[in-house]
């Protein structure tokens, strides 16, 4: 794995292919601007890639470290739903996920994170916690100068499934689908996590 980039690399655009975003540059010196290789003397998002994907919530919320080498096909690294108590007063509840994703962060050591946006629900108390929830994260990852990229429920699911009104059935047998997976997954939570960063692996590539 990589190792976090030098800061004086940091927001250097790559010249010879587009990005949506700057890819990270792994302490290489760059090439001249006039004479620019790709792939050879960087290391980009498009060799190598290991990020967090995160499915926001206080109750359940899912987490998978998914990865993709350059040429190579995706794999899962690490999945889990991380659950609280109900019993919880919300704080220890936001504290809780928050001390597990930074675990996971330290022993997985992503190189970006992947957050679904906050949909509007017709619980206005629950859309302000799960977005209590996606604050704690974004300081976390600014904390630990992750690169956050956020993608929208439609935007996975036709990522992943190929129709923005897939149902959790639907992303569940395509994830199956899409990367071998030997444990057993219970939580949808879970499950859209790794969509998630399905999601993400194919719009970097």
């Amino acid at each position: 794995m990589p190792g976090r980039e030098d800061s004086k690399y940091r927001g250097r655009k790559c010249y010879q292919r587009g990005h949506s975003r700057p890819p990270r540059f792994i302490g290489v010196p760059l090439p001249p601007i006039s004479s620019p290789t790709h792939g050879v003397f960087l290391q980009c998002y498009t060799q190598h890639m290991r990020l967090i994907a995160i499915d926001p919530g206080f109750g359940r919320c899912g987490v998978a470290v998914v990865e993709k080498a350059r040429g190579g096909k995706e794999s899962l690294v690490y999945s889990s739903c991380i659950e609280t108590s109900a019993s919880l007063p919300f704080p220890e509840r936001l504290d809780a996920v928050a001390r597990e994703c930074t675990r996971i962060i330290e022993e997985y050591a992503p190189e970006a994170m992947a957050l679904e946006k906050l949909y509007f629900s017709n619980n206005q108390k629950t859309a302000m916690q799960v977005a209590e929830v996606r604050g704690a994260l974004l300081g976390l990852a600014g904390s630990l100068s992750l690169p956050v990229f956020e993608y929208t429920p439609g935007e996975i699911k036709s990522a992943v499934a190929g129709s923005g009104r897939a149902d959790k059935k639907q992303i569940a047998r395509m994830v199956h689908l899409l990367l071998p997976i030997e444990k057993i997954i219970a939580r949808d939570d879970e499950y859209d996590a790794i969509a998630l960063g399905l999601t993400h692996l194919a719009r970097a590539r």
